[in-house]
């Protein structure tokens, strides 16, 4: 997105958040066992992706199968969208491209709310995303106010592939997970992903 400029300090100030990290967010959530797909998958793919050690080829051969996973374990009721445009509110710089994110229906043409999830991937640098990611989830707020659906908590996630960070956007709280997750922790990545989803779709019933 056009925020990929933003600092912590900026998005704080400009969107009147308050920054906790007091807690393990989801240290109760159980973890799920990646399929034999995505475990062969990663086997053969990750040793390439870093090799080739750049956001696109962790971000592709990493990210995008635990995320396809994920969705494929939700039986397709939800949408992923990759490299999609998301403009929001281009008067404070809300707008452009996001890396990943999840919404809540189907649809899979176009963008429908409610959004409940955005990833950001960063190549080896889990702070540097940070910033831009809560400034994707606060896009992804208005983006379901303008909507009336309802969601009041987003989550996003800041990845290398190699390692997750999570966290959860309520008001103007945002708050960064305790604990980091690595690769070899894919099957609590997935269980988390699917726990939150899980979560916003039940709240939508």
């Amino acid at each position: 997105m056009s925020d990929s400029n933003f600092k912590l300090e900026t998005v704080k100030s400009r969107f009147n958040l308050n920054f906790v990290r007091d807690k393990a967010l989801f240290a109760e959530v159980e973890p799920i066992d990646p399929s034999h797909l995505l475990k062969q998958t990663l086997d053969e793919y990750v040793p390439l992706a870093l090799a080739i050690h750049t956001e696109k080829a962790r971000s592709e051969m990493i990210v995008a199968p635990v995320l396809i996973e994920v969705r494929r374990r939700l039986d397709n009721r939800i949408s992923l969208f990759s490299g999609t445009e998301f403009n929001v509110d281009k008067s404070q710089d809300l707008n452009g491209i996001c890396d990943f994110l999840f919404s809540l229906s189907p649809e899979q043409l176009t963008i429908t709310a409610p959004i409940v999830s955005i990833v950001e991937a960063k190549n080896d640098n889990i702070k540097n995303g940070i910033p831009q990611c809560i400034a994707e989830m606060v896009a992804a707020k208005r983006f379901n106010e303008m909507h009336d659906n309802g969601i009041e908590e987003i989550f996003g996630v800041v990845t290398t592939g190699s390692l997750w960070q999570f966290l959860r956007l309520t008001d103007h709280t945002v708050e960064i997970d305790l604990d980091e997750y690595y690769l070899s922790q894919v099957d609590k990545i997935i269980g988390i992903l699917i726990s939150l989803i899980e979560d916003a779709m039940a709240k939508q019933k």
